[in-house]
């Protein structure tokens, strides 16, 4: 990949650990409104520990390519 390709994937990977943050925080908000069933509220809580191992992913890419990971 060229420099601009990579300085473009440094930047997207920036913008979506915070938008995955984002969703998670927003999952969990949702989770706990009142009126919604323990199902979906559980269902909401999962969704949300798997954006997050998603985002530990994307973190993981993101120091590789800043040269910090192998």
């Amino acid at each position: 990949m060229d420099s601009d390709g990579m300085a473009k994937l440094k930047t997207l990977l920036g913008y979506w650990i915070e938008h995955n943050r984002e969703h998670g925080e927003e999952f969990l908000e949702w989770a706990e409104k009142e009126g919604v069933s323990s199902d979906i509220s559980e269902d909401l809580h999962l969704a949300a520990e798997q954006m997050d191992k998603a985002s530990q992913l994307l973190v993981k890419a993101q120091e590789k390519l800043e040269g910090k990971g192998t």
